[in-house]
């Protein structure tokens, strides 16, 4: 069978774990470092494929647990695909589910516990809408109240229908407000049977659909902010037959560098590593100088809906006054569409008055921003200037000068 993965490393960077590589793929190529931006629904919102194609995008990740809810996973697979159904035709990665039946479901800060009452009846908003045991998890759809089950095995099912390039285990979400005590316990009575229930059943997915292009597996490295967690569930999940591995769950900002390395010090060198919900610069640079390959998160196109455009000096908000009349580019430096075509004036004008083609421009802008960024840390890595890069990107974006 023909492989669903090939992972080849270009170039390391002296002094830490950063290095650039190719991600081969049934659907094209990923170059690494890189980033790559969420289209929950199999759609970006605001943005036609063609437009976030123009924006530099690699690749795409769409959501298990929204396709699986809406509009099924069966349907898209009848349409041939996410690719064929999105009208995508590069790489794309598909979530577990897991995030969002354990965050979503729940709605306290991320916090799951393993009591209560799976057919309670209730309105109240703030009542716990998942329940984990170590099979899988019952919650409630956030669309109708509807009962559901996620299992290791339907979390794959759904994935294969979906039929990403990439697809990650089913493990389970974790947060810091969990006691040390219920980490090892997750990942020793769930998150690691979980990897080895997800990859029996992706093998199996992948001989009995030979109809469709073989899709890869990449087992969730879990464990909270504890050093050794996460090096024993690294180990663990690294002697298995995985594509490739997920960075997941719960960690402190302050701590993001030190647990990408420590997963990444016991995972195999020749596999690559994507780290799960990450765009914040400063947490980009950690990230891949300790050895972490790909990206994704909503937060570009989220905060650009919301008026909050990036530039090299920080994030700065397009419907400030000073804007008004400013007929000029937003960023004179961007090569991205809106900056290209349009004033700073008429992006102000458009949220000011609630215009839907504010949405488009402004997460143009910000997911241009975004991948362009990681596309010149892969450059600052093959040409050992990294170091160097980061001091001046960071140093510029943090200052907290006032933008023009």
């Amino acid at each position: 069978m023909k492989k669903a993965l090939e992972f080849e490393i270009h170039h390391r960077l002296d002094g830490a774990l950063a290095r650039t590589g190719t991600i081969t793929t049934p659907h094209g190529l990923i170059e690494t470092p890189a980033f790559i931006p969420v289209g929950t629904k199999a759609t970006l919102k605001a943005l036609t494929p063609e437009q976030l194609r123009a924006a530099g995008a690699q690749a795409v990740l769409v959501n298990a647990y929204h396709l699986y809810l809406r509009p099924g996973h069966e349907l898209i697979d009848r349409a041939g695909g996410v690719h064929e159904f999105m009208h995508w035709d590069g790489p794309t990665f598909s979530d577990s589910g897991g995030f969002q039946v354990m965050s979503l479901g729940v709605g306290f800060k991320k916090v799951v516990d393993m009591e209560g009452d799976p057919d309670q009846k209730t309105t109240n908003k703030k009542d716990k809408l998942a329940w984990i045991d170590n099979d899988g998890v019952n919650f409630k759809s956030h669309l109708d109240g509807s009962m559901h089950r996620f299992t290791p095995e339907l979390s794959m099912q759904i994935q294969h229908g979906v039929g990403a390039d990439i697809t990650f285990a089913f493990d389970e979400l974790t947060t810091l407000f969990h006691d040390y005590d219920y980490q090892v316990e997750s990942l020793h009575e769930r998150t690691h049977p979980w990897a080895v229930r997800s990859l029996a059943e992706h093998k199996r997915l992948n001989v009995e659909r030979s109809h469709r292009p073989p899709q890869a597996l990449f087992g969730v490295v879990q464990g909270a902010d504890h050093e050794d967690l996460r090096r024993e569930c690294a180990r663990f999940l690294g002697g298995m037959d995985f594509d490739g591995y997920g960075l997941g769950g719960a960690l402190r900002k302050s701590n993001i560098g030190n647990n990408v390395r420590w997963m990444c010090e016991e995972l195999p060198e020749d596999k690559p590593r994507h780290m799960l919900g990450i765009s914040e610069p400063d947490d980009i640079f950690d990230c891949i100088e300790n050895g972490a390959d790909t990206f994704d998160c909503v937060s570009p196109a989220r905060v650009g809906r919301n008026g909050a455009l990036y530039t090299k000096r920080g994030r700065v908000n397009i419907t400030r006054s000073e804007f008004k009349e400013k007929l000029e580019p937003f960023d004179a430096d961007c090569d991205c569409y809106t900056c290209q075509n349009f004033t700073a004036a008429y992006l102000h004008h458009l949220f000011k008055s609630d215009e839907l083609l504010s949405n488009t421009l402004a997460t143009i802008h910000n997911e241009r921003f975004i991948v362009r960024l990681v596309d010149d840390i892969r450059a600052s890595i093959a040409d050992n200037s990294f170091f160097d890069f980061k001091q001046e990107f960071l140093a510029g974006y943090y200052s907290k000068r006032e933008s023009a």
